[in-house]
């Protein structure tokens, strides 16, 4: 019959192992969050292309809220699609976006404009002063 060894010692290998993978995983997430927090004010251009208006331009407008309008009349995005779906393609869109507005309403905008082949857009910028 063997005797019960008594352990005057607590292996704490196993213990720091679990922890170093935590420390690891907590410094990953805590560098992915951090990059997301890059400070840019749009929208502001060097160079700025001085474009007449047209009269058959259709002009969207994304307001600091998220709110668009195509033509000073609000719209959701379901609205906004079927709108540019009546106009042609080649017919030349207008896209302003309020630099405070989320960057996901003028990706939203941008995606439906892709969606229906629309190549001919200007986007709104203002020119930085010097």
């Amino acid at each position: 019959m063997k005797k019960m060894q008594r352990f005057d010692q607590i292996n704490v290998i196993p213990f720091i192992d679990i922890m170093l993978v935590l420390l690891v995983m907590v410094l990953t997430t805590a560098t992915f969050i951090k990059s997301g927090v890059i400070p840019v004010e749009l929208p502001e251009s060097q160079s700025q292309e001085q474009k007449k208006a047209d009269e058959d331009e259709v002009r969207i407008v994304i307001d600091k809220t998220g709110t668009i309008f195509i033509d000073k009349i609000k719209v959701d995005l379901k609205e906004l699609e079927t709108a540019l779906r009546k106009i042609g393609k080649e017919q030349t869109v207008v896209l302003s976006s309020d630099k405070e507005a989320a960057f996901h309403y003028f990706v939203d905008v941008m995606d439906i404009l892709k969606k229906l082949q629309h190549e001919q857009l200007y986007i709104v910028t203002k020119k930085i002063s010097q």
